[in-house]
């Protein structure tokens, strides 16, 4: 999702009823304990017992292409929301959130699956978009990039295969843009440097990769120490299969499942036209594949970080250009000479009005562009948000459970937030005020289940 995204994992030795009675909480865990094992909704342990709403996809064992799942789907919360509303301060949202414990799981659209469920499983594949689905999320994200041979395949950057796969691993490495050098010693010299891109493979090779979690150790001497970089509080537990997907296979399974699909689109590693292959032709690519697989334009949400894409979409194919997102982060929305600040609209790249009137009707900021603190050090919306909102702007915001535990206040993802987050179940709070007081239509999350839950319990869908 994010244009230049600072939660890659590269290792380094430095960075809607009141509550009741704990007795109807005691209720409600041992029903959760009663209720089917569902690998999707596994954590950090070898085995959690969840609760369902219908009957379990069981997990897929084959690196092959695996059988599109049968609905009904089981949707699961699994243990982790429950352990983020016990970890709140105490207070009405708490009590709230807790009555909901015994609830029903259901999917819903305010619940966005952000590369699939890459807090625990390798993002961009089967297993981890399986899990996205059995967790309630409604819409499934592809991060669209190209092959060598103009496929459109999902991967979050055309320039990440050496840290989402283990293309290392492989004989195609040798076809990376900047590929391991290993000296006569058979020491891996170029850590910092090893560069693979999708566009450097054929689709037929991208095939033959196996995903597993974002992470690289740009200080490695060797191959395998570069790949094992998973930070301790994700896990490897669920990266044995990996199946990568071309956008073609993303939307066959998003559709066996039932969800609603948003694409973005990436930006090119390389140098456009690409053997020929055209910026444009590239962003209509993205559209036709959605229309040759018959996806009504009314179901998906294209993105992107480049404003130019947003509005060529606008142009060129009006019915899904409806529902494009404009992506933003300071990256790209920061003014000239200026430091990015969400509360001062000249240190802005582009006013919100300016925004609206290019056509786009949905923006996307991450959570700390639309969240500020008060006085008090209670979380509020942004200056940024209150204009959004002000001008009837559609706001989506990317992405939740990205990062480690709370205890510290958190990354980039909750920037200026500290004084108003230091533990886990303040993210359940976070929730809150983006959706009551900033207003937002939905939440992309590496853990859907967390938002699914919250949705439910406050009735959104």
């Amino acid at each position: 999702m994010t244009m230049s995204d600072n939660s890659v994992i590269r290792f380094s030795p430095l960075k809607k009823l009141p509550f009741k009675t704990s007795k109807q909480v005691s209720v409600a865990i041992l029903l959760a304990a009663t209720c089917t094992l569902s690998m999707a909704a596994y954590d950090k342990n070898n085995s959690t017992l969840t609760q369902t709403s219908t009957q379990t996809i069981k997990p897929v064992s084959t690196q092959t292409s695996q059988a599109l799942p049968t609905k009904p789907m089981a949707y699961t919360y699994g243990i982790r929301p429950l352990y983020l509303v016990n970890d709140m301060d105490a207070g009405p949202l708490k009590n709230e959130l807790m009555a909901c414990s015994a609830q029903t799981p259901s999917k819903t659209d305010f619940s966005i699956a952000h590369r699939g469920a890459p807090l625990q499983l390798p993002e961009h594949t089967y297993d981890s978009y399986l899990a996205s689905a059995q967790m309630g999320a409604g819409i499934l994200e592809c991060d669209v990039a190209f092959t060598k041979d103009g496929e459109l395949v999902c991967r979050h950057a055309q320039n990440d295969l050496h840290t989402t796969t283990n293309i290392l691993a492989t004989p195609l490495a040798k076809q990376c843009t900047v590929p391991p050098v290993i000296n006569s010693k058979g020491v891996l010299t170029n850590a910092d440097s090893i560069e693979c891109r999708t566009s450097d493979i054929s689709v037929s090779e991208f095939k033959t990769l196996k995903g597993k979690m974002d992470a690289a150790n740009t200080k490695a001497t060797n191959i395998t120490d570069y790949m094992n970089a998973t930070a301790a509080w994700r896990t490897d537990l669920y990266s044995q299969n990996g199946q990568v997907l071309t956008l073609k296979e993303h939307i066959k399974l998003a559709q066996s499942l039932g969800m609603k699909h948003t694409p973005e689109l990436k930006s090119p590693a390389v140098t456009m036209p690409f053997n020929g292959y055209s910026l444009d032709a590239y962003r209509q690519q993205l559209l036709d594949t959605y229309k040759d697989a018959g996806v009504a334009a009314s179901d998906v949400y294209p993105q992107s970080f480049n404003i130019e894409d947003v509005e060529y979409w606008i142009k060129n194919d009006p019915d899904f250009g409806a529902n494009a997102i404009y992506l933003i982060d300071d990256s790209n929305e920061t003014a000239t000479g200026k430091s990015f600040d969400k509360n001062d609209p000249t240190t802005w790249k582009h006013s919100l009005a300016n925004i609206k009137a290019r056509g786009i009707k949905t923006i996307a900021p991450p959570p700390w562009i639309l969240v500020t603190t008060d006085a008090t050090g209670k979380m509020r919306p942004s200056a940024y948000a209150k204009q959004a909102k002000a001008l009837n702007l559609n706001i989506v915001t990317w992405s939740l459970e990205r990062s480690g535990p709370l205890a510290k206040g958190g990354d980039w993802y909750y920037s200026d937030l500290g004084n108003a987050i230091n533990n886990d179940g303040d993210m359940m709070t976070y929730i809150d005020v983006l959706a009551q007081d900033v207003g937002v239509k939905g939440i992309f999350s590496d853990w859907p289940a967390t938002v699914t839950y919250y949705a439910n319990c406050k009735g959104l869908g």
